[in-house]
């Protein structure tokens, strides 16, 4: 039964990915097209409405769902995803597909480093080294100093460490709420915050745009669903490698329908960044 809930939760984190991956095309066209801040809000505008659905089917209904004994908390870490969010969509827009993937595929080696600091963890030299070797690979694929640099691609490095900071901030409030409330509240509040800026930069959008924004919110409110059963169904250590799946899918649309090209020093700069990272989830496996 274990074994079949794995490969359950492997298959789940697999469509997860490639949801997540067309979620992030959509993203590269209409933000090409639109403001940065407009697209996120509407597809905000969405996400909260399901969050709020999830919410109110469950048991004592979004009363228990909005319930905390760490509302600042709870709010900074919804407003920091939604940031992170409008951070590396305009990536998507300034690098590409491939290069904004490759070098965001450094935020679990991220969330390694910073878990003693934020969380008291133990993180030991092995671990230190997979890193170390990960952030070899983020230097490989930005060329620093080879005078090709481009400013624009510390965008998803930026991205990258917010995501990471999120990671940590939802273990540890963890420690307190449930999965529920914590989905609620990034939901909920990030929609607000992002109402609030996203309304001043509205702009009309053609027909077609429109049937786009429509895939870009199903497919948010999708990856999040099969996040969640995968998240019920097996562990996450058990599943957490295939999520490097997005890089190959990500990357798969930039290459086909944006025509984007795979660079040598990408190539392995990536291979590096997803090495190290399978090296510490499987040490925190030991470790655990």
């Amino acid at each position: 039964m274990t074994e079949q809930n794995t490969r359950l939760g492997i298959l789940l984190m697999v469509a997860t990915t490639f949801v997540f991956a067309m979620q992030d095309g959509i993203s590269r066209h209409l933000a090409g097209e639109y403001n940065v801040f407009m697209v996120v809000m509407i597809r905000y505008w969405f996400f909260a409405a399901f969050v709020i659905t999830v919410a109110g089917r469950k048991a004592g209904g979004l009363r228990a769902a909005a319930a905390t004994t760490q509302p600042l908390l709870q709010a900074f870490r919804a407003v920091l995803l939604v940031s992170e969010i409008c951070v590396m969509v305009l990536g998507f827009t300034l690098l590409g597909l491939v290069e904004s993937h490759a070098v965001f595929t450094c935020y679990p080696l991220l969330i390694a480093a910073l878990s003693g600091p934020i969380l008291g963890e133990h993180v030991g030299w092995r671990r230190w080294a997979a890193i170390a070797v990960g952030f070899v690979g983020v230097l490989i694929i930005l060329q620093p100093g080879f005078g090709v640099f481009k400013p624009q691609a510390v965008v998803p490095l930026i991205a990258a460490l917010m995501f990471a900071l999120y990671g940590l901030l939802t273990r540890y409030a963890a420690r307190r709420d449930t999965t529920a409330t914590s989905f609620f509240w990034t939901g909920t509040v990030g929609a607000m915050a992002m109402t609030a800026v996203g309304v001043w930069f509205w702009e009309p959008m053609t027909g077609p745009d429109w049937a786009w924004m429509g895939g870009l919110c199903l497919t948010g409110a999708l990856g999040h669903w099969t996040l969640i059963k995968c998240y019920e169904v097996a562990e996450a250590s058990s599943v957490q490698p295939f999520a490097y799946l997005q890089l190959v899918f990500g990357s798969a649309i930039g290459v086909l329908v944006f025509s984007e090209a795979i660079r040598t020093n990408v190539a392995v700069g990536a291979g590096l960044i997803v090495g190290a990272g399978l090296f510490t989830l499987w040490r925190q496996r030991q470790a655990g």
